[in-house]
């Protein structure tokens, strides 16, 4: 039944990669919403097409890439916002737009100059209009936690009239408690003519930690559809956690009585994917999927759960797809061997795939003298073709030791076109001088380094590192990662990719 289901439309790509420092090309947000489909999200938001070419292209590659969720995209109420996603998508089959438009005071009157009259205005303006290309329309009042209800209704109502098919009512700065969300949203349903007609939805923010408890209550008063980010990743504090909600009503069905279409295996996947991708680390403490979600260290507790795991566990870890590391492979081990271990990983692998991924499986091998799961599942996950598109790639280096902390780099870069840059940098320690040998050769100004991470893939002292890295240059963040069993060298092209994001960026305006 309708009011059973709930829908879950996913953000990641839109509003998550308004998280400063995020920077998602193309081929990394086909990667993340061919997860998402297998994680069961009905609706995935893929961004904003009128931000920039690049933006709307990979909105396009994202709808030709997935079959069951809907794909939308997000615009302004105005005609050149709209027409970007008519191009964008408006030939392929279940794709739809999401309009929105500031509805509370401050908003109307300091960021848009507008009054009640004009914001009704342009809502059914644009609606009308979006309304002779898409079938999927959904509408929301941006910052509706702080607007007249009545005007909230009569905002609805007329939107309605021209053609919105779903209404969103998203708490944009993460103001309102649950009981006021539900209040709201039961005012909107006794108030507001042709309500019973639509999905009702809802969008909270995590600046006062009530993401969830609002995103629950608004389910509680009827909303049938649910938005948010994996990872709880997006503007400020972040978004509501998708994996939290679908957790917390399969976890209380027996309270809340909602089914959905998530397939909970997926979560532990999709989260780590969207954590390598976007190169936000997931806290140890995170609800559902952090590292220590499943951990016990109090001698009670551990007691407990070693007689049974219900004492102390809600959640068998195995639901949401977390395995047990284990030993695979090894260093004679062939092609189909690797495949096959994806498969029963749960991982699809093409022959393309497979053919890039058994190289650097193979070289690992040689250096490496245990491989785990962890290890073959970030080869994989940092696969991708955007090697081909970057404008520059790392070749080699060498250091040369001056004194006790100072070291000099040679470094040498490879251009898009073939040809061989060179760069020579001192610095303290080898990791300073070896970015300051990358600015030399490329000529980087004003550019500088604001974050360094190193993560450790697997166990033992030869595990892959995982290097993270941001630079800033003119006030924006980008974001650049990279692997390998030598840190130097993933320090080195988690530096390159980050300039070769700065080079290429794309920005995003949207804020709700």
């Amino acid at each position: 039944m309708e009011n059973k289901r709930v829908y879950f439309f996913d953000t990641t790509l839109r509003d998550g990669e308004q998280t400063p420092g995020v920077n998602l090309n193309q081929e990394e947000k086909v990667e993340i919403a061919l997860r998402l489909e297998k994680l069961g999200i009905d609706i995935i938001e893929a961004g904003f097409a009128a931000a920039s070419p690049g933006d709307a292209q990979a909105i396009r590659a994202v709808a030709q890439a997935v079959s069951k969720p809907m794909v939308v995209s997000l615009a302004r109420t105005n005609k050149e916002d709209i027409d970007a996603v008519i191009n964008a998508i408006g030939d392929i089959d279940n794709t739809g737009i999401h309009i929105f438009i500031a509805t509370s005071p401050i908003h109307r009157e300091r960021k848009l100059g507008l009054t009640k009259e004009q914001v009704v205005a342009k809502a059914v303006e644009s609606v009308s209009y979006a309304a002779k290309h898409f079938k999927h329309i959904e509408f929301s009042c941006e910052d509706s936690t702080r607007t007249e209800l009545d005007f909230l209704c009569e905002v609805a109502e007329k939107v309605i009239e021209a053609g919105a098919t779903v209404l969103n009512f998203p708490d944009t700065v993460g103001y309102t408690t649950p009981e006021e969300y539900i209040k709201q949203f039961q005012y909107i349903k006794e108030n507001t003519a042709g309500i019973e007609n639509i999905r009702l939805s809802c969008h909270c923010h995590d600046d006062l930690g009530l993401a969830l408890s609002n995103s629950i209550a608004a389910i509680k008063a009827g909303v049938t559809q649910v938005e948010g980010c994996i990872n709880g990743i997006g503007e400020r504090a972040g978004n509501v956690a998708l994996e939290e909600v679908a957790a917390l009503l399969e976890t209380r069905k027996d309270y809340y009585h909602k089914e959905t279409g998530i397939n909970l295996k997926e979560v532990a996947r999709t989260s780590k994917l969207v954590s390598r991708l976007t190169g936000i680390a997931i806290p140890p403490n995170k609800a559902v999927i952090g590292g220590n979600a499943f951990a016990h260290s109090s001698g009670i507790h551990q007691d407990g759960v070693i007689k049974d795991k219900s004492t102390y566990e809600i959640m068998k870890p195995e639901s949401i797809g977390f395995h047990e590391t284990k030993l695979v492979l090894g260093k004679l081990s062939g092609r189909n061997a690797l495949k096959k271990r994806y498969e029963e990983l749960g991982y699809f692998v093409n022959d393309e795939q497979l053919r890039e991924v058994f190289k650097k499986y193979k070289d690992l091998a040689d250096r490496k003298k245990e491989i785990f799961d962890e290890d073959i599942i970030a080869l994989l996950e940092t696969q991708t073709t955007k090697e081909k598109h970057s404008l520059y790639s790392f070749k080699d280096f060498s250091l040369q030791i001056l004194t006790d902390n100072q070291y000099r780099a040679f470094v040498n870069i490879v251009h898009s076109d073939g040809s061989l840059i060179e760069g020579v940098g001192e610095g303290n320690g080898p990791i300073d001088a070896l970015y300051k040998g990358i600015d030399g050769a490329l000529q980087l100004e004003d550019t500088e380094l604001v974050d360094y991470k190193i993560n450790s893939i697997s166990q033992g002292k030869d595990s892959i590192g995982e290097v993270f890295v941001k630079v800033r240059k003119k006030g924006s963040l980008f974001q650049g990662r990279a692997i390998n069993v030598d840190i130097i060298v993933a320090s080195a092209n988690a530096y390159i990719d980050a300039i070769n994001r700065l080079k290429t960026p794309h920005e995003n305006l949207s804020k709700i």
